[in-house]
């Protein structure tokens, strides 16, 4: 099967498909017609745009996350909603949701799977009987502790180029531009 994208890989794995044979066709094809002295894209106006920047940077530090989550068969968004049970015992689904913007349909099948995994445990609300809090297991726990490790140990690899305070500076416009003005 061909490489995927960082992106194709953080989609939740499906069968094979149904069209390989294309699939390897236009890849056999579109490797052979490559060569060293292809001119090099201009991409000078996209590197002007914010989104774009950001897009690419997301994109080396997931696919360094992959490969580094990968021993603890975790997806970045399963190592955010581990992270958010973990600092916050008792969180419920829809917090979940609003704090990580998930739609509630694809959190469903991300608590299904991390239960199943003996990562994560329901429990009685305490104030709203509706509702259940999401709390790690011991499994969890531990597997925690050490993807959050290993998360750091690849963020300071992944930025080792920026100084103290550009990547606080840098984190800081981010998360200004994804709370909106005033938050």
């Amino acid at each position: 099967m061909p490489e995927t994208s960082t992106a194709n890989a953080m989609r939740r794995p499906r069968g094979p498909r149904k069209n390989a044979a294309i699939d390897a066709l236009l890849i056999e094809g579109a490797s052979s017609g490559a060569t060293d002295d292809t001119p090099e894209v201009d991409t000078s106006y996209l590197e002007t745009l914010l989104g774009y920047n950001a897009r690419r940077a997301a994109l080396t530090i997931i696919a360094l996350f992959l490969r580094r989550m990968a021993p603890f068969d975790l997806r970045p968004v399963d190592f955010s909603v581990l992270t958010v049970i973990a600092h916050n015992p008792g969180v419920t689904s829809r917090q979940i949701c609003a704090a990580l913007d998930i739609l509630p349909p694809n959190l469903v099948g991300m608590v299904k799977a991390l239960h199943k995994r003996g990562l994560i445990e329901r429990q009685p609300h305490p104030t709203d009987r509706r509702a259940q809090g999401l709390h790690l297991t011991l499994a969890g726990q531990r597997l925690h502790i050490q993807a959050q490790k290993t998360a750091t140990e690849l963020e300071k690899e992944a930025t080792h180029s920026l100084t103290l305070a550009e990547l606080q500076t840098l984190t800081g416009l981010l998360r200004k531009v994804y709370r909106g003005p005033g938050a």
